[in-house]
């Protein structure tokens, strides 16, 4: 296929030669005015040099044409496998594959789409813009999609050159039934009310015996579900209560309904960090000293706990004459706080108290059952606890974990962890934290030095730390359904002052009071998992006491297990990585321990909407001159037609031949070369010059 054309190469701009032509027209009209007889060859010589300084050429191009190309899009997420969807899908790409192969100068390109990562669902638009972007448009003759239409990144769709013809699985009759969370709080308070609102949809052609109730389940961390019955396509409010602190998964579960297009959106996970509202403590103070203010920064630094001092300003024993009215303004409610409202603190702080009579046998004996009931009681003891002013001499001598011998270490000793306390959570992992052996104390910095300590016997805690000659130093343990702390120290507070470079007096002193108040994140015995965020893969992790840990059990969302075994990488730390085939719920197990681990939604947003529906397409297929057909009522057959015609109907499709080509050769030849111009030029100006001088020799 040739082609010819003239190009213009002009010397001077064009402005210029049309400045020159208007003055050559003037001249041309003056001859002829003056009736000069060779006015015709000097215009055209004038005519000869404008075309030489313009350069005429004349272009040869040499080209093919080209096929056109089709795109065959085919659909393969997760959600196209539901019913028969997959066999259509199947037959319909076969189908049209051999119809373009058949038609003459035309080339197929074929995309498949599956799941996209990260849970974005069927990126359709991306995928047509990635393969047009990869051709030339001139080229483009259609685009052919076989798909059920839930298209999650449809505003990406590009502008096709050629009609888009979207192909549907699925039948008119399908129907689902699916949960809907509507609002959820990220986290609760522990012991109150938190509310989710949910909504149970049915989608599609819902035939009329479809029950108009559903029975939904609710779970929290896998323990027995709950059932009620609630109203299709009514918004739900259920409150919830939380009844422990950190993580809390929630499993909301649809009873499946016979009929429905498939389950896996009758589920729904809402995870919820339980707090607690306000952590209220009560401090009890004997003597004011150096450490007090150490206890009063720690609890007042957190805004979220309410501290109650208690504190003894002045002993009955101290006789300076002062009027006891001049002393006191108002009465201490003692009895309020020890009895009528102590189960409303979360943890009692004895600090350096000595029992001098101020507070009954009764309050103590009291406070001793609060722990019991589930209190916590923490004693950081001073000399006092040594004497006959000890409070083991009152009834808390029941639920202390040691008993003190009388004998106080004033001497400079080193606070070290215990094998034990290598693995508890309240000392595992402290930052500068000296070895066991104390013969390998030089061998890296290390916590500085106390100077007091109170001898301990009769223990019956876990000792997590010693001091001074071996002695326990931090005994832990549990009482009934509470826990005690006894620190047989009362020089925390140098840590805190940098002495002897200093030690983590914060972080032992929070790590203490929040395993007393059960805090999850500090149990000696827990199984959890830490999730790797935009992925499947998460660390299972087992905290004991034991020095070895079992196999974990873990169930996924379609009821199949795995058995991981576990290798310890910290003191009392066992870890496995593992990665899930697929997002949902998973259930952790090993003896009495069980944890739910939810790995991105439990219903994927492939199953969002299942329902195959060209109404997200419907922009895209418009602008395009394409159309919507459903497979259910046969494979169309692709037809020929032109542009901006109707290009679908009853059983046919239509692509857009384009006839693109390409050039293969260009060839440029000047009209004439600049030699003959000028000769031709000047022989026309010779010839008017002949003609005019014939004209006045006949005159003469």
């Amino acid at each position: 296929m040739n082609t010819l054309s003239v190009i213009w190469a002009p010397l001077v701009p064009w402005e210029i030669l049309a400045i020159a032509g208007a003055i050559c027209v003037v001249l041309l009209g003056f001859a002829v005015w003056r009736g000069l007889r060779g006015w015709i060859l000097r215009g055209l010589a004038l005519g000869v040099i404008l075309l030489a300084i313009a350069q005429p050429s004349i272009q040869t191009e040499e080209g093919k044409s080209l096929s056109d190309i089709v795109f065959l899009l085919d659909d393969r997420s997760s959600s196209q496998k539901l019913s028969d969807r997959a066999e259509q899908t199947d037959e319909a790409v076969a189908n049209l594959t051999r119809q373009i192969e058949a038609r003459p100068n035309t080339e197929l390109r074929r995309i498949t789409v599956g799941d996209a990562p990260d849970n974005a669902g069927s990126l359709l638009g991306s995928a047509m813009a990635e393969a047009l972007a990869a051709e030339p448009r001139a080229r483009v003759a259609g685009a052919l999609m076989v798909t059920d239409g839930q298209a999650h990144d449809a505003a990406l769709m590009p502008d096709l050159p050629a009609p888009l013809q979207v192909l549907l699985t699925g039948h008119k009759t399908d129907w689902d039934r699916r949960l809907v969370i509507q609002s959820a709080p990220s986290f609760g308070i522990i012991g109150e009310p938190v509310s989710i609102r949910l909504k149970v949809e049915d989608m599609g052609q819902v035939p009329a015996d479809a029950p108009k109730t559903a029975e939904l389940k609710i779970a929290i961390d896998g323990a027995a579900p709950q059932s009620y019955q609630v109203n299709v396509g009514e918004d739900l409010e259920l409150p919830l209560t939380l009844d422990h602190g950190g993580q809390n998964v929630v499993q909301f579960s649809l009873t499946p309904v016979a009929g429905e297009l498939t389950d896996r959106n009758n589920d729904a996970v809402v995870q919820m960090n339980g707090v607690r509202d306000r952590l209220r403590v009560l401090l009890v103070s004997g003597e004011p000293h150096a450490g007090e203010r150490t206890w009063r920064n720690l609890l007042k630094s957190d805004a979220a706990v309410d501290l109650v001092h208690f504190t003894i300003l002045r002993p009955p024993e101290k006789q300076d004459g002062v009027p006891v009215s001049e002393l006191s303004l108002i009465a201490f409610p003692t009895r309020e706080l020890f009895v009528e409202k102590i189960h409303e603190f979360d943890l009692i702080i004895f600090d350096r108290y000595a029992a001098r009579g101020i507070l009954p046998q009764g309050y103590f004996a009291n406070i001793a059952q609060y722990v019991r009931d589930g209190g916590a009681v923490l004693v950081s003891a001073g000399p006092e606890f040594a004497t006959v002013e000890s409070l083991w001499q009152t009834p808390l001598k029941d639920i202390l974990p040691a008993r003190p011998t009388g004998r106080v270490f004033s001497e400079s000793y080193l606070p070290r962890p215990t094998e034990l306390g290598l693995r508890h959570p309240v000392t595992a992992g402290l930052t500068g934290a000296p070895p066991v052996d104390p013969s390998k104390d030089g061998e890296a910095p290390h916590w500085g030095h106390w100077l007091r300590q109170i001898e301990l016997g009769d223990v019956t805690g876990e000792t997590v730390m010693t001091g001074a000659e071996g002695s326990p130093l931090l005994v832990m343990s549990r009482e009934g359904k509470g826990r005690v702390a006894l620190l047989a120290s009362d020089q925390a507070w140098l840590w805190d002052r940098g002495y002897d470079g200093g030690g983590p007096q914060l972080e032992l002193l929070r790590r203490i009071a929040h395993w007393e108040m059960k805090e999850p994140e500090l149990e000696e015995e827990a199984l959890f998992a830490e999730v790797q965020p935009g992925s499947l893969g998460f660390t299972i992790v087992r905290r004991s006491m034991a020095k070895e840990a079992g196999p974990v059990t873990i169930t996924g969302p379609d009821g199949t297990s795995t058995t991981v075994a576990l290798r310890e990488t910290a003191p009392g730390r066992f870890t496995a990585q593992w990665t899930a085939p697929e997002a949902g719920l998973y259930r952790l197990k090993q003896g009495d321990l069980e944890r739910v681990v939810a790995l991105g939604p439990a219903s994927p947003r492939e199953y969002e909407h299942t329902i195959a529906s060209g109404d997200v397409l419907a922009l895209a297929v418009a602008g395009s001159n394409g159309g919507v057909t459903r497979l259910e009522d046969g494979i169309p057959q692709i037809r020929t037609v032109r542009e901006g015609r109707p290009s679908a109907g009853t059983g046919w499709i239509g692509i857009t031949p384009r006839g693109a080509s390409e050039v293969a050769d260009i060839r440029v030849m000047p009209v004439l070369p600049p030699w003959a111009w000028l000769v031709l030029a000047a022989l026309l100006s010779i010839g008017a010059w002949l003609w005019e001088g014939r004209g006045r020799r006949r005159r003469a």
